[in-house]
């Protein structure tokens, strides 16, 4: 009788043991599954041999990594405003992120110019996952004009378009400039 109980708790070690490790290496092997803002396709965007670490990580986890470091260190979001102005994304959501012909990305609780200057035109750039996906492949016009395909490894995409990395800046950098009252998602 006890030969069996030091049987039955073996097995019963052995079986947590193999549990943990289908789950540690189940979630090892997830990725990000992004999809178009236009129609909910999977975007065909994957990881590069000259993609930093950073992008790298974002589309394993979904997690922008410099969200993070930019709310931490306003001086950094610096990077993702070069990227911003240089790529002339001000042309349409402003300089002060305050929107001219697109919304405004600040999200002033007052208001702007239109009609989606105090929320999100997709709410799914309430994440940071979302609003890569609205910036990466376009949208389909829901605020009344069409936003470009921006990721260079997407078909049809702006000019020299614009690395998973340069994008990831853009919205940490964005992220900074919230003045909206709503939760910051991207922070958690």
């Amino acid at each position: 009788m006890f030969g069996l109980n030091v049987r039955a708790h073996k097995i019963a070690v052995i079986s947590t043991v193999l549990l943990g490790l289908l789950a540690v290496s189940g979630s090892a092997a997830a990725e990000c599954k992004l999809v178009s803002t236009i129609d909910n396709k999977p975007l065909p965007i994957k990881a590069t041999a000259t993609d930093t670490p950073q992008a790298k990580e974002f589309l394993e986890t979904c997690v922008n990594p410099y969200t993070k470091a930019y709310a931490a260190d306003p001086a950094a979001a610096k990077a993702g405003r070069k990227v911003y102005t240089f790529n002339n994304c001000m042309g349409c959501h402003g300089g002060k992120l305050e929107g001219i012909m697109a919304p405004g990305l600040s999200k002033n609780p007052t208001g702007g110019q239109g009609a989606f200057d105090s929320k999100w035109v997709y709410a799914k750039n309430a994440t940071d996952k979302g609003m890569f996906e609205t910036i990466a492949a376009g949208t389909p016009g829901t605020s009344g004009g069409t936003m470009f395909v921006w990721h260079n490894q997407l078909p049809g995409h702006t000019g020299d378009g614009l690395s998973t990395d340069e994008i990831l800046k853009v919205i940490a950098y964005i992220r900074t400039e919230y003045k909206g009252d709503g939760e910051k998602a991207w922070l958690k």
